[in-house]
Parts: structure tokens; sequence; C-alpha cells
């Protein structure tokens, strides 16, 4: 029996593992493996599309009948400028020059579209069980709406503050988010990265700053992780990079390559990639650029003069210019399938768990 359940019985799966969404790398396969193996399956909806969510949802509904989580960004949408990105382009002048690619050419704006009325209608429609978000919350009216259809409401903190003011406004669950976390920080009350606070430290902080179940992200890829996650306070798990290797996952055989050859010390967090704080394994430009540039446009902007790049050096079998979102744990993750991965990783912490609640206690000698 896992020691609190207050996030089981809200979210009603057999375990306490979320996959953590992670958009680009994954889809529907991914959320229905981890659903099969008895954990809460998340569908990143950021980039997507009304209609695809509303597609990916429903071969989800599908294939399973268990719990499901569609994930939304809510930050607030700058409009690009121009001159900014005019001067990012010409930062990144060399690179266009190596990889023959035509700075004029035209090229497909970045999109990382934040929560809005049209998906707002989808939840409604489609009325998954939890709908989680990044960067804080959409404004009132449609949280409202969202809490109407019964979903139970998660979103992440990566400061007390944070979480203290979901639980205010009108959370269900908080997401603790260190700063092990691999992809974008959910950073909105406070954008200074030197004062992110490791998974370890801001778990039972959050814990004693707010009532609501508290689920421990970042640095958490196996049952040792998982374990003492529940040992701070957590009454759950969310984890990402140990998924990245699995088959269901969209991942390139040269980002897998890269995944798989990194180590404790290959990421870092950068802004040149998306405009925004985000955990990944360094590439090229994140090394030369970065990793935290003033140069680089507000997000999502930053991506758009970064695709052709990427394009071109991806048909070389680089990764220069690729997203390689990951966690500071992504050297534990394996290549298993992701329903065995979930079921091992929820036995083998129960053991653990089970082990530790067995301890005898002795008490101390006087010296």
């Amino acid at each position: 029996m896992w020691p609190d359940r207050r996030f089981l019985d809200l979210v009603k799966t057999e375990h306490p593992i979320v996959l953590a969404p992670m958009a680009g790398v994954m889809d529907a396969d991914l959320v229905i493996a981890v659903a099969q193996g008895g954990g809460l399956g998340s569908l990143p909806c950021a980039m997507l599309s009304a209609d695809k969510a509303r597609e990916q949802v429903n071969i989800i509904r599908q294939r399973v009948s268990a719990p499901i989580n569609v994930n939304f960004f809510c930050h607030t949408p700058v409009e690009a400028d121009a001159v900014r990105e005019a001067g990012w382009k010409q930062r990144l002048g060399a690179y266009y020059k190596e990889y023959g690619v035509d700075p004029a050419a035209p090229v497909t704006a970045a999109n990382r579209a934040p929560f809005d009325a049209a998906m707002c209608a989808v939840i409604e429609e489609l009325r998954p069980e939890i709908v989680s978000f990044h960067f804080g919350l959409p404004e009132a009216g449609l949280l409202a709406r969202v809490k109407a259809t019964g979903a139970v409401v998660m979103a992440s903190a990566t400061v007390v503050r944070e979480a203290v003011w979901l639980e205010r406004n009108g959370a269900d669950v908080i997401i603790a988010q260190g700063a092990e976390a691999g992809g974008h920080r959910g950073m909105f009350l406070t954008d200074k990265l030197a004062e992110q606070v490791g998974t370890f430290a801001l778990v039972p902080q959050i814990v004693d700053a707010v009532k609501l179940p508290v689920i421990a992200a970042g640095g958490i890829a196996d049952a040792r992780g998982i374990a003492a996650a529940f040992a701070l306070g957590a009454c759950g798990v969310q984890i990402g990079s140990a998924f990245l290797r699995c088959p269901e996952a969209k991942v390139s055989a040269i980002a897998r390559a890269a995944l798989a050859s990194a180590d404790d010390e290959s990421t870092v967090i950068t802004n040149v990639m998306t405009g925004r704080l985000a955990r990944g394994v360094a590439n090229r430009v994140m090394r030369e650029v970065g990793p935290v540039s003033p140069d680089a446009p507000a997000f999502p902007h930053a991506a758009t003069a970064l695709g052709p790049l990427k394009a071109a050096a991806e048909k070389q079998g680089k990764v220069d210019f690729t997203n390689l979102w990951a966690g500071q744990a992504l050297p534990l993750g394996r290549e298993i399938p992701a329903a065995e991965l979930t079921r091992t990783l929820a036995e083998q912490a129960l053991t653990r768990l089970s082990k530790m609640a067995g301890w005898s206690v002795r008490p101390l000698r006087a010296p």
C-alpha cells in the first residue's frame, strides 16, 4: 500500500506515477502505455491545435479506460519583435552560412499557444479527468469552466510562494518542480534562475505551506527517487526523462543516441532554444551562444530562427540545434516499454517503502 493515498484517491489511478507531459517527443502512444502500466498518462497540448488535441484524446479513449491528464501552458503571449528577431538571426548568422541556409527564406513562426477559449471548449467537450497547467493558471473565467467539468486541476510551482498562490487560486494538486527537472521551468511569480530550488529542498517546504496533495518532480527516475519523494511528504511523483528512451516515445534516432550518451553533467538550463528557461542536454548552440543569452527573443520566438538550422543539421545526423529537454536523472532511464517501466518503478518503490517502514529504531547510546 502507498503510504499517502490522497492523490490516488483523487485521480483514481493504480499508482501515483504521473507521466510528465513532454511536448514534441510524445503523443497518445506513450500516454496509453503509461496508463496500461497503472500510472497517469499526460498529453501535452501546448503545441497542438484544438482539432489535434481532440484527435489524440479520442485515440487514448479508444485504447484505455484509465484517467487522462491533458496539459496546457498559461504564459502571457508576447508579440514577435521584428528588431530583436533580426538581431537574433544575425547572432546565428555564422551557423546559417555553415549549413548553407538562406537567412532570408520564409520560416514558420514558433508556436506554443497558451490555454484559451477554444481549448477550454475542447475540455468541456471531452471532459478529461485531469487538466494540468504550466506557468500558472488560466484566467479565472476559463479556470471556472474547466473545474465545472469536474476535472482535477494540477499546476506546477518552482518556489513555495507559487505553490501558495496556486492553492489560493483554484488548483487541486501542486506539482513541486525542482531545479533538476527537464523541460521548461514552470516559473510564473519569479524569473530568478539563481534562486530556483532543488527537489529535495522544495518538496517538504511546499508540503508544509499548503494543504493540497503535492507531486514531486525533478530528478526522479527510479524507485529510490520515488521512495525519497514520499519520505519528503509528497503523495505522488511526476517522471519524464526516464520515459524518453522507451519505444513509445517519439524521439528521433539521433536524439536517442544523444540522450543515451548523456551523464549527470550533460544537462543545463538555457533560454536560447525557445526564449524561456528550460533544462536539456547541452547542444552546440546552447554551449556557444548561451546557455542563457540576453539576445534570445521572448518565448517562444527564439525558436523561429533556429527552425531551419535544426532541419539542416538533423539531415547531417547532428543535434546542434535540436531541443533535447531532459532532467539531471536522465542516465537512470531505461530502454524498455513504458508500461513495463511504470509497473517496475511502482513495484520497486513499494518494496523500498515497505523496507523503510519496517526498520527498527534503536535508542542512541549515551557517550
